[in-house]
């Protein structure tokens, strides 16, 4: 397994590719996850980052033969191998799809049109060399079209917290998960509970760049006892979280995959998302297992509203989101991958 690591930083990313491995070695296949830190800034160094994994043969450990390599994502697909998968969960997303909004260090500047179009290329080049090239979700399969040229088969994949996700009562608030950082848009759910009905609460749970912004925020809006900043909670605290909820607010701008939405799911809570949220919408039906509304904290708190008075809905909604996150496991995954 090849992955880069950026430091003292947990994310799905890193679950993902932690799961995989455990998957791998539950079925008997000797892995070994190789793993280069990797910093986004300044954009100035991606290429020199990139070069350090091409330099990397991971074709043999002394004089063993190493079988196949599993490269996830930006830039551990430039290492070499003779026998080559990608399995990506995303490209270097500011380069991309993000170019040009509030979300990225590029713009539309001559420098970074330049540095922009060498990344693209060698994405293009590199993931040419594997034998396959799957994707976490349809989502970031449609990049690797648009952008690079490139086929993609996706597969999904259960969330690490799966085996242990259960159903529970629909309590008196929302709970919203991830990093707390712009893409993510956490402001939105902090600045819809202040404008859903009083007796709602919402729980916060991740940490990022934005903690103190968002309890700003929420001081501001008069809705600091109605919101609950958890941090980075343990996975027993989570798994309680996410029973007790009413439902799992997810608004992320044009997110890859997203396992809150499969983890909201999988202890049957209803999922609030955004039409422009991307992996999400892969799995969130509005009206039939989740409610699908604008970027925009009214029609959030609207949502929110909704669910609240009508706690028969939310469990129905969640129920139906239930169906269907246990039908997403490892065994197609691991199949593909290795075959």
């Amino acid at each position: 397994m090849a992955d880069t690591q950026v430091p003292f930083v947990e994310g799905g990313a890193e679950l993902h590719v932690g799961s995989l491995v455990d998957q791998l070695r539950r079925r008997g296949h000797e892995v070994e996850k190789v793993a280069v830190p990797f910093r986004a800034h300044p954009k100035s160094e991606l290429l020199s980052q990139a070069a350090a994994w091409r330099l990397l043969d991971l074709s043999a450990s002394h004089d063993r033969p190493v079988d196949l390599l599993i490269a996830t994502r930006f830039p551990s697909y430039f290492a070499r191998h003779p026998r080559k998968v990608a399995w990506v969960i995303h490209q270097h997303r500011a380069a991309y799809e993000l170019c040009g909004t509030p979300y990225s260090d590029f713009d539309h500047t001559e420098m970074d049109v330049g540095l922009r179009r060498q990344l693209l290329e060698l994405d293009r080049r590199m993931m040419g060399e594997c034998r396959h090239v799957f994707t976490n979700a349809r989502n970031t399969a449609r990049r690797l079209e648009t952008f690079n040229g490139v086929t993609a088969t996706p597969l999904y994949h259960p969330p690490p917290l799966a085996e242990r996700l259960r159903p529970g009562t629909y309590g008196d608030y929302a709970l919203a998960v991830g990093r707390l950082e712009p893409v993510k848009r956490p402001e939105l759910a902090v600045r819809a509970i202040a404008a859903a009905p009083a007796g709602l609460r919402l729980v916060v749970v991740g940490e990022g760049s934005m903690r103190e912004t968002l309890e700003r925020l929420a001081a501001d809006l008069g809705a600091s006892e109605r919101v609950v900043f958890a941090g980075s909670a343990h996975s027993d605290d989570l798994l309680d979280l996410y029973a007790g909820a009413l439902a799992v607010v997810y608004v992320p701008f044009d997110e890859d995959y997203g396992y809150v939405t499969l983890e909201a799911f999988l202890a049957a809570k209803p999922v609030v998302t955004a039409v422009d949220s991307g992996g999400p919408l892969e799995f969130v039906r509005d009206g039939d297992n989740g409610l699908v509304c604008a970027p925009a904290p009214e029609a959030i708190a609207g949502a929110l509203a909704t669910l609240s008075a009508d706690r028969t809905l939310a469990q129905r909604l969640g129920e139906r989101g239930r169906q269907q996150a246990i039908q997403i496991t490892w065994d197609g995954v691991v199949e593909q991958l290795v075959g």
